[in-house]
Formats: structure tokens, C-alpha cells, sequence
């Protein structure tokens, strides 16, 4: 297996089917998360929405200059989650991560080895794998928190 595909599995496997590794994956996870409990906070924690809206942040930008757009977002700006307001609000949101996380997978499926080297965007950013491995980690990372916040609210 070519090391695009290897990397679009793993990013399929976080976010759509994958078991293998956190023994679930964001789809499943979600999947019976009410906007009652995506919004419950608990102490100081992250919201389980506002942790899916963060890493769709990340996930969608990429997308996006995957595309061939620029690179605009910001850290800063990675947690500024636009009200949700109704079970509505939640669904759209929680679609939206699986739809970039399925587009970003399939984009990686089509890279080239010498794509996946090449600068992103800037040297200063590293190459195209490392960054796609960050978001494969960085998107770990969260479903490990969802996860906790979920038992805590439930």
C-alpha cells in the first residue's frame, strides 16, 4: 500500500469506520449525541460541540488548500463556534465533520509520494505528510476527549 493511501485509511479510519486504533471513530461516537449534550458543559471542559467544530476547523481548511485554495486559517480562530441553538444546529455540525473528514481522505487517497514531500505551502510548515499526520493525531487527540465528556454527560 502506497503511503497516500496508508494515510487516507488512517484519516477514514478516525473519523468514518476505524475501530482499530480508539476502538471508535467520530461517526460512531456522535451518533446518539443529542444538542443536549453536545452543549453541556461540564466544569471547565470543552463542549462535545465545540471539540467537533474545532477539529472540523482544522479538517476544512485543509480541504481547502487541498483544493488548491489558501491557507486562512488561524489558531485563534479555532474555537469560534457559531451558536448552536437546536438539535439542527448540532446535526449540520456534526455532518460537517463527516463530510470534511471523508473529502479529506479522499484528496489524500490522490496524492503522489512526491506531493505528499513537497512543502505545504511554506517550508516553515513542514511537507504535506507531516501536516496530514498532524490532523490524524491532532483528530485522535479530541475523539479521546468526546469520548470522556460523552460518559460524563450521559
Amino acid at each position: 500500500m502506497n503511503k497516500a493511501k496508508s494515510l487516507a485509511n488512517r484519516t477514514r479510519e478516525v473519523f468514518l469506520n476505524g475501530e482499530r486504533v480508539a476502538f471508535t471513530n467520530y461517526k460512531k461516537l456522535l451518533s446518539d449525541v443529542s444538542f443536549e449534550q453536545a452543549t453541556s458543559k461540564v466544569g471547565d471542559l470543552n463542549t462535545i460541540a465545540a471539540l467537533t467544530f474545532h477539529v472540523n476547523y482544522y479538517v476544512e481548511g485543509l480541504v481547502n488548500v487541498f483544493k488548491g485554495g489558501p491557507l486562512d486559517i488561524r489558531d485563534k480562530y479555532s474555537f469560534d463556534m457559531p451558536p448552536i441553538n437546536s438539535e439542527e444546529d448540532w446535526i449540520q455540525l456534526r455532518s460537517a465533520l463527516l463530510k470534511y473528514g471523508a473529502e479529506f481522505a479522499d484528496l489524500v487517497d490522490q496524492f503522489s509520494d512526491e506531493k505528499l514531500e513537497s512543502p505545504f505551502i511554506d517550508e516553515k510548515y513542514g511537507n504535506y505528510s507531516q501536516n496530514i499526520e498532524i490532523i490524524i493525531e491532532h483528530s485522535y487527540y479530541h475523539l479521546g476527549q468526546v469520548s470522556l465528556i460523552k460518559k460524563m454527560t450521559s
